[in-house]
């Protein structure tokens, strides 16, 4: 939460840094700092990592980042008595103020303040101790110890996970001022502390804000949210609080159920307004199902279908995450009908700008605890101090986030210990059963607690029961109907495929022959100490779902090869997501393992290291619209439509279903009006179009094959909404075929237009243009069928688009 108070000089200490390195660890103060050193220019915020990549070094070129001492230095001038506020020092730190050590930090996550009561010209430096010499100082022997994150004694360390994750992200372990370091020159009132606290009650919202100030006032205080005020009444000398109802305030609701509405919220001591930023008022419960062992988030009374994507920061070297550094992907995000971002415990708490967009932007956040894997030394005292100051710094600071949904102990502790062979009473801890949940109590009580991702069943990593993380279809190679079998209630991680960027990526990042790149071979994902990467878990899919040998493809025909790994990831992801969409679904909710790639490769990440959109990104857009339409195969059941409207509105239109041979030849057409109330789900099943039996899903065998292709599609009343949805009895086809597939440019007022017509259905078209980026892609196109595209310019000075589409059971067209 950012504070403003009239009359305060607020200004961050973001120029004239520098950096040198003490390999030895030799240098123990600034005094010490031999005359001959090199120092060389940084930014800050920003880390070590980030300042060597920019005077050119590559991830292969950086030294052990954790292994050095590094200083950094800066000066700066003050004309009144100040506070300097350093928001986060990676990750042990020694500060010294006019050559005098004033702060010692062993804590990533801890923000610090320093009184600054001298006015003139200041020299401040920080010392960043090894983080690799410190763990040699440690002791005790760990109950089990995980591979995917190095050194094994980082559990004593309290930082990030991120840099230290060898198979899926670089070598960049962050060492810096991470997190602004600001100076600040306060007026005559100095607010010492904000407490803030939305409610949602019987009677409606309420606003509950209390300050802590630095000196009796004796001015009239009032608090002011929206168009409605309140007095604040006097606790003791220098602390006030203020109760304002508002039973008419609308209610913060996620983007995809309604409108995440908030308000705007001053504080007026005499003539000085002190602006305490936006917040929201929301109700949020958990139904736990009749057997106790669901997990299904209501908001507002209305049930939540939470899905969305895990987040790994803007900027995994630098640790950027101010709002232009987040904003761009967390609007993609919303675009592509996510409605909640995991912050998984591998990472950290991000910035004030990431949960002010949430709120704003209308996406829940679920945030672990930044904790992960590791068998946490929480017996020790200082350690366990530390980490409740770390927890309670973040919750104070976005106590009055409306986003902020789900808090949850850690990542995959309980999971990495019981899949060792462990038994319950060796991993549980008291970090994650008492600490953790009691600070959530007594500061967010509003939000639901989860003692870690995964949890809730007989074993952690079981899936039928309470948060999962579910890769049966995924990294266990499962068939398809695992998503339904597995029974998942709630997929806080789910569908990890090693997805492989568009062509202009690759060539951008890998040059013109990617496959034959070892650098591209070196980044496809993996989990250290598994016999398989993810490049084989997609390549399983691609003989899965099209019948091809990989190993072939790679060698006869590339391109087709990356082709068919993108439609298997798009094909299986989608296939995925509707099956726990679907009416009846006992699944409440899909987090995908994750949103943007840490750097460039086939990675986990839906969009690459540049933000760019891959297949897998296009098919989670499709299924998670808020009005979704989708097909299942019920077997001797027969063919399931089913109409999502997750709207506010009531929905009401036509449906048609037409059954294709060879791709285009009418079987079987027939259509009928549905109406689907807001927050729910309409499902008919295909015998109520026919009026009689007709084997639609091929499921009785009686004959020859009667078609190859079903497709469903919506049309709204009124407002001309379109959808449709594909089913491939028969499998789905990478076999080249002429299809009729032309394209044309088209112009309007916004822009360029790409309209696609095709005579024969046509399978995952993929749009490849070097300069502008697809609104939709990777999609079926039905017989006879027109689909216009909006084109995007990467660029600002953009040409006029010219590029390839191409079906992949069909040919490639060129265009512009």
């Amino acid at each position: 939460m950012r504070v403003s108070v009239q009359g305060e000089e607020r200004r961050r200490l973001d120029a004239a840094w520098s950096f040198t390195i003490d390999e030895a660890g030799e240098w123990m103060e600034p005094a010490a700092i031999p005359a001959q050193a090199r120092w060389r220019a940084a930014r800050v915020p920003g880390t070590l990592a980030q300042a060597l990549i920019e005077e050119g070094a590559s991830f292969d070129d950086l030294p052990p980042l954790d292994a050095l001492d590094v200083w950094y230095k800066t000066s700066f001038t003050n004309s009144a008595p100040a506070e300097l506020r350093l928001h986060g020092l990676a990750t042990l730190a020694d500060v010294y103020l006019d050559g005098r050590l004033t702060l010692r930090s062993d804590n990533m996550f801890h923000s610090h303040r320093i009184e600054v009561e001298t006015p003139g010209a200041h020299d401040l430096h920080i010392r960043f101790r090894s983080v690799e010499r410190e763990i040699a100082t440690k002791s005790g022997r760990a109950r089990w110890r995980p591979r995917m994150i190095t050194p094994a004694g980082l559990r004593h360390i309290r930082t990030t996970a991120l840099g230290r994750l060898p198979g899926f992200a670089p070598p960049t372990p962050p060492v810096g001022p991470w997190r602004a370091v600001e100076l600040i020159e306060h007026g005559a009132l100095r607010v010492l502390d904000v407490d803030m606290r939305p409610a949602v009650r019987e009677h409606g919202a309420s606003l509950r804000v209390a300050l802590e100030l630095s000196s009796v006032v004796d001015a009239e205080a009032r608090l002011r949210c929206g168009d409605v005020e309140a007095r604040f009444e006097r606790l003791s000398d220098n602390r006030i609080a203020a109760d304002l109802p508002l039973p008419d305030a609308t209610l913060w609701t996620p983007h995809t159920y309604g409108e995440p509405h908030l308000y705007a919220v001053t504080a007026h001591i005499g003539d000085r307004r002190i602006d305490l930023g936006r917040t929201g008022f929301r109700d949020i419960r958990v139904d736990r199902g009749a057997d106790g062992a669901g997990f299904a988030l209501s908001v507002n009374d209305i049930p939540v279908f939470c899905r969305g994507a895990c987040w790994t920061t803007a900027d995994v070297v630098s640790l950027a995450s101010e709002k232009a550094d987040c904003a761009p992907l967390l609007r993609a995000m919303r675009d592509a009908g996510m409605n909640m971002v995991r912050v998984p415990g591998v990472t950290l708490y991000e910035s004030d700008d990431f949960y002010a967009l949430c709120d704003e932007l209308g996406i829940m956040v679920w945030q672990d605890f930044a904790f992960a894997n590791f068998d946490y030394p929480i017996q020790d005292a200082a350690f366990r101090a530390s980490v409740e100051r770390e927890a309670t710094e973040f919750l104070a600071r976005t106590r009055s986030s409306p986003s902020l949904a789900v808090l949850c102990g850690g990542s995959e502790v309980y999971q990495q210990a019981s899949m060792l062979g462990l038994a319950e009473s060796k991993w549980r801890s008291p970090l994650f059963d008492e600490i953790l949940p009691k600070l959530v109590r007594e500061s967010r009580p509003d939000t639901i607690y989860v003692e870690n991702s995964p949890s809730g069943g007989p074993l952690p990593f079981h899936v039928d029961k309470g948060v999962s993380h579910y890769y049966g279809v995924g990294a266990y190679r499962r068939g398809l109907d695992d998503a339904r079998r597995a029974n998942v209630r709630f997929a806080s991680e789910c569908l990890g495929f090693a997805n492989i960027a568009d062509d202009a990526a690759l060539r951008r990042d890998f040059g013109d022959e990617p496959l034959a790149s070892p650098l591209f071979a070196a980044r496809v994902a993996r989990d250290m100490g598994a016999t398989q990467t993810f490049g084989d878990v997609t390549e399983h899919y691609m003989r899965l779902l099209y019948g091809c040998d990989p190993a072939t493809l790679r060698e006869s025909d590339p391109q087709l090869y990356l082709d068919i790994a993108r439609a298997a990831v798009a094909e299986t992801m989608e296939a995925a997501i509707g099956e726990w969409r679907r009416g009846g679904s006992t699944t409440h909710g899909a987090i995908v393992w994750f949103f943007k790639d840490m750097w460039p490769g086939a990675g986990w990440g839906v969009v690459d290291v540049h933000g760019e959109p891959k297949s897998a990104c296009h098919a989670l857009k499709r299924a998670f619209r808020p009005l979704s339409l989708i097909l299942t195969d019920e077997g001797v059941n027969g063919l399931f439509v089913h109409l999502r409207n997750d709207n506010p509105q009531r929905v009401e239109g036509e449906i048609s279903l037409a059954c294709f041979r060879d791709g285009h030849v009418p079987v079987m057409r027939a259509s009928r009006s549905v109406a689907v109330e807001p927050h729910s789900v309409a499902t008919l099943r295909d015998a109520e179009f026919w009026g009689g039996f007709f084997d639609t899903a091929l499921a009785y065998n009686f004959g020859p094959p009667s078609h190859d292709l079903t497709v469903a599609r919506f049309i709204g009343a009124g407002d001309g909404v379109e959808l449709d949805a594909f089913h491939f009895p028969l499998g789905r086809s990478a076999v080249k075929s002429q299809l009729g597939l032309r394209a044309e440019i088209e112009e309007d007022d916004d822009g360029f237009i790409l309209a696609l017509t095709t005579d024969v259905a046509a399978q995952s078209v993929a749009v490849d243009d070097e300069f502008y980026l697809p609104r939709e892609n990777w999609l079926h196109l039905s017989p006879g069928s027109t689909r216009r595209i909006r084109l995007v310019a990467r660029t600002s000075d953009a040409p006029r688009p010219k590029g390839v589409a191409r079906a992949l059971n069909g040919e490639a067209i060129r265009y512009g």
